[in-house]
């Protein structure tokens, strides 16, 4: 049988008792350590890190492709729902603020594990439903990159992208003044110069991956261009070009996200990527937003003081609250936001009246432009602001806590704990057709280009609000998917015309996208 059809709904036990002893042992680690561990908390953890295991176990095993969605939220999961939650109690690590903690978090993070268990549970249900790819069908809409069109258009968007790009410099007086004032919004004391700017950056920001779509049509043609020394060396022009668009207004995760789909583009293109190239690529990648969180807060000084010494760095940490428990806990995890959410919602002197989808309401209207409407509601800071701190502490000039919330805060602060299992259906639902088009897209469809963008999307759900996903899509993806759309034809294939729209290349990738 065909890897690439295998249906989601094949349950690997084998897979799933090594989730089990993998995770089992990682307890046993943690409880050595400290006597903190000795408590009901790491009952419904470990459940969580045993359930979304599975899938990070059957990725590490080939069972699953590289980019398959599945595999990445396996991966991550594992992290965000149990490894985290252990990290913060070994730590003793916690978000900042001047909101009063609860007593021990452990009970907390121990009711936050049994939602995320039972959300787990529903994610999986929900995924399974939806993927349901059918078996060689009997015609396909194939999206083709017509490649007349394609230089043109892609030659106007680079234009476009850079001379905008250079006006935003010019309006700040110099990239040296465009990071101080980026500096300057990260420490909250200057984000009104960037106001308005939102639709500017959606075309000025889209020049790097403009370029890498560019490079990678090309590549397809020239077999010179696909040696890995060649790769490497597109990938680190890549990061530059980053940098330059967007970047050193100092967001991390824009920088991110962006490699991850450079990345996936040299995958589903021009040649496949191991695992550990993958490895090398994550330590990287760690090890970059490290340091880009000094660039964030402290600019160019800020990074050349932690490159100082161990000392200068420990110094810069105190003072910055950047740190690598930081990284670790609070940019890739939600654990004691969450839980510090729940503690609050379930005292019985709680006055927070519940959002009922206001903050869904407020982010949906960032799609219509101030100009058409001026008096926009709040945003989820005031919800997020009156959860932690209580009813009418939100003052926007004076004080407002601007905490990202994830998938489960957001439906607190909306409708209450009981609803969160519920909202994992929004999460299986999107993963489940994003991999129905990893399966049954054709090795030749333009659409493959923008895979690795829509897989992301799958985390952003998972550790964002509903603010950060719509800024994600619009911001990120928005111009290089006009870019994509006015290049394709689109053209319906039978099962007979298929293979002269597959390359031997492409006929590779395909294979590949089951493993």
């Amino acid at each position: 049988m065909n890897q690439n059809s295998l249906p989601i709904k094949t349950e690997y036990k084998d897979s799933a008792i090594v989730s089990f002893f993998l995770s089992l042992l990682i307890v046993l680690v943690f409880i050595q350590t400290s006597d903190q561990f000795l408590h009901w908390f790491l009952f419904p953890v470990t459940l969580c890190g045993i359930l979304i295991g599975i899938d990070a176990v059957d990725w590490f095993r080939g069972r699953l492709g590289i980019f398959d969605p599945v595999g990445i939220i396996g991966l991550l999961g594992f992290h965000f729902f149990f490894l985290a939650p252990l990290f913060h109690v070994s730590w003793d690590f916690w978000m900042g603020g001047d909101a009063t903690p609860p007593p021990d978090w452990r009970p907390w993070i121990g009711w936050m594990a049994i939602l995320n268990f039972l959300g787990l549970w529903i994610y999986r249900l929900s995924r399974n439903i939806v993927f349901q790819p059918k078996e060689n069908p009997a015609k396909q809409t194939v999206w083709q990159l017509n490649r007349r069109r394609f230089i043109p258009i892609l030659c106007f968007g680079l234009m476009l992208s850079a001379v905008l790009q250079l006006l935003v410099y010019q309006k700040f007086g110099g990239i040296t003044n465009y990071i101080e004032a980026a500096t300057r919004a990260a420490r909250r004391e200057g984000e009104g110069e960037f106001a308005g700017s939102g639709i500017i950056f959606l075309f000025s920001e889209s020049f790097p991956i403009l370029a890498m779509m560019g490079f990678a049509a090309y590549a397809q043609k020239n077999q010179k261009m696909r040696s890995w020394t060649v790769l490497v060396i597109v990938l680190l022009v890549f990061i530059v070009l980053q940098m330059l668009f967007g970047g050193l207004r100092g967001s991390r995760s824009n920088t991110i996200w962006a490699l991850f789909w450079a990345v996936g583009i040299i995958n589903f293109w021009i040649r496949s990527i191991t695992k550990k190239q993958i490895a090398i690529g994550l330590v990287f990648m760690v090890f970059f937003m490290y340091l880009y969180g000094f660039f964030k807060t402290g600019g160019l000084e800020g990074v050349s003081t932690a490159l100082e010494g161990q000392e200068a760095r420990a110094t810069l940490e105190k003072k910055s609250g950047r740190s690598w428990q930081g990284l670790v806990l609070q940019d890739l995890g939600r654990s004691d936001v969450q839980a510090f959410l729940l503690y609050r919602l379930m005292q019985p002197t709680s006055d927070y009246k519940y959002a009922w989808g206001h903050t869904y309401y407020s982010a949906l209207s960032m799609l219509v432009p101030s100009v058409f409407w001026p008096n926009k509601p709040p945003d989820k800071i005031k919800e997020g602001t009156e959860a932690q701190y209580g009813m009418g502490t939100y003052h926007p000039q004076l004080w407002a806590s601007s905490k990202v919330y994830g998938l489960a805060g957001e439906t607190m602060l909306n409708f209450g704990p009981m609803v969160i299992p519920f909202a994992f259906i929004f999460l299986g639902v999107v993963v489940g057709n994003v991999r129905r088009l990893l399966f049954t897209l054709s090795p030749a469809d333009n659409r493959l280009i923008l895979l690795p963008f829509l897989v992301n999307y799958c985390f952003v759900i998972l550790v964002g609000d509903l603010d950060n996903q719509i800024y994600f899509l619009m911001k990120n993806g928005g111009f290089p998917f006009i870019v994509m759309l006015l290049s394709t034809d689109k053209i319906i294939v039978s099962k007979s015309q298929k293979e002269n729209y597959l390359s031997t290349d492409s006929a590779k990738t395909m294979k590949l996208k089951g493993k």
